[in-house]
């Protein structure tokens, strides 16, 4: 439950009247009633680790799309696949530009 109270701070945090941010906290105590106490709490790990102030929206998009039940380890493999394939950005090679057959 400590993400989940993490989350909840950050909600109370981002609003300039705490009363503002009651209709966010008990819309995420409703997730829970919706889906399970667990897929709440790895919901909210994930937002977190996407930013330092998730939204009510970002956790309900996680729950609707079933990110919480991904692994770590294979996203962790998935982000290392990408850096070693792509250490530049948008690097193309040398068959996008014709090759070495056109050095020519």
């Amino acid at each position: 439950m400590t993400a989940t109270l993490a989350t909840v701070k950050s909600i109370l945090a981002s609003y300039k009247v705490e009363k503002q941010a009651l209709k966010s906290c008990l819309g995420l105590i409703k997730l829970s009633d919706r889906h399970s106490i667990e897929r709440v709490e790895k919901a909210c790990e994930r937002a977190l680790s996407y930013t330092p102030r998730p939204t009510l929206k970002s956790i309900q998009t996680i729950l609707k799309t079933g990110q919480d039940k991904l692994s770590k380890l294979k996203e962790a493999k998935n982000s290392q696949k990408e850096k070693q394939t792509n250490d530049y950005g948008f690097t193309r090679g040398a068959e996008y530009y014709g090759g070495k057959n056109n050095d020519k």
